[in-house]
């Protein structure tokens, strides 16, 4: 059974930094495309970041470039999402998904498995 379970949200202020994880299990990731999506109170959920689990290249939304990294730890089977200059609009769940696929999709409904999310909330 695939999980992906996310932590490491929480309250901060503008500026301040966060690193969120999200820790894979249940299968071999090996080829999967590994993404960080976020939704806030009444928007549609949006991409943020990926990851290709071999080869580790990066993707990155225009909003979050320069801001935010994605990384993962093979050994640990772990992704990570390291935000720094953390801004008020950065504020919603943050989930974790997983996409079997060639080419990165910046579309929810691509991706094969989720985690449950983590809050993030950034105050002004």
């Amino acid at each position: 059974q695939v999980q992906l379970v996310e932590s490491g949200g929480g309250l901060v202020q503008a500026g301040d930094s966060l690193r969120l994880s999200c820790a894979a299990s249940g299968r071999t990731f090996s080829g999967y495309i590994m993404a960080w999506f976020r939704q806030a109170p009444g928007k549609a959920r949006e991409f943020v970041a990926a990851i290709r689990w071999t080869g580790g290249t990066t993707y990155y939304e225009d909003s979050v470039k320069g801001r935010f990294t994605i990384s993962r730890d093979n050994a640990e089977n772990t992704v990570f999402l390291q935000m720094n200059s953390l801004k008020p609009e950065d504020t919603a769940v943050y989930y974790c998904a997983a996409e079997a696929g060639v080419r990165v999709s910046l579309r929810p409904n691509d991706y094969d498995y989720w985690g449950q999310g983590t809050q993030v909330t950034v105050s002004s």
